[in-house]
């Protein structure tokens, strides 16, 4: 599947590929009625906040640690209310926004994988339809 010298993120294109990847997501989010309300009214930093943790997740440069240390995700979440009908548009927006980019199989079904396990981390309030 993968090599010993490559990373998913060399194989799906590097920066470039990565920052497509959250520029078409965070499109996406600002169209949603569901999800907006949840984000800030500038996008811009969490754009960037996104995109460092991606890119060094999946192999690239460990920006975000250095800039904002360990990523503790489920703690960053945590102020905002993220319920199942969230994280569904969440990941239905994340997973759209790898086909637009392009990116392929293998790489798209381990990228999948790890957003399906991680949106569903993020969820902090149960909901009476769940």
């Amino acid at each position: 599947m993968l090599n010993n010298e490559q990373t998913l993120y060399d194989l799906v294109g590097g920066d470039a590929t990565f920052r497509k990847l959250v520029d078409v997501f965070y499109a996406r989010v600002e169209a949603d009625e569901v999800l907006r309300p949840i984000f800030p009214d500038d996008l811009e930093a969490g754009k960037e906040w996104q995109f460092l943790f991606l890119t060094q997740f999946f192999g690239g440069p460990a920006r975000y640690q250095a800039q904002r240390g360990h990523p503790r995700l489920r703690m960053r979440h945590m102020p905002f209310m993220i319920d199942s009908e969230a994280r569904d548009h969440w990941l239905s927006h994340m997973l759209a926004a790898m086909d637009e980019v392009g990116i392929e199989e293998p790489m798209r079904m381990m990228m999948a994988s790890y957003f399906e396990r991680a949106s569903t981390q993020m969820i902090n309030v149960i909901s009476p339809d769940d």
